[in-house]
């Protein structure tokens, strides 16, 4: 006897899940500093990655942000008043 497929899992909501997009990159910061702490020697290097990866996610996440809101800025002051 088959058993079927179990159903897909429900998608979360878009709020949550933006909500853990953010909190992605700083847990993976911190992730790599506990790994950091608790190695010695040459197995250091092992969270160099995923600490480079999440620093560059967040610079990256804050240079998009800083270049949204200048053009936002920027078409607020060029638009015409009324």
């Amino acid at each position: 006897m088959l058993k079927a497929d179990p159903p897909p899992a429900a998608p979360l909501p878009s709020q949550r899940r933006a909500a853990l997009l953010a909190l992605a990159s700083p847990l993976l910061i911190l992730l790599a500093l506990l790994g950091l702490l608790h190695r010695s020697g040459a197995a250091r290097w092992e969270v160099l990655p995923a600490l480079l990866i999440g620093s560059g996610l967040l610079l990256t996440s804050l240079h998009r942000r800083r270049r949204r809101r200048k053009e936002l800025l920027r078409s607020l002051r060029k638009s015409p008043p009324g």
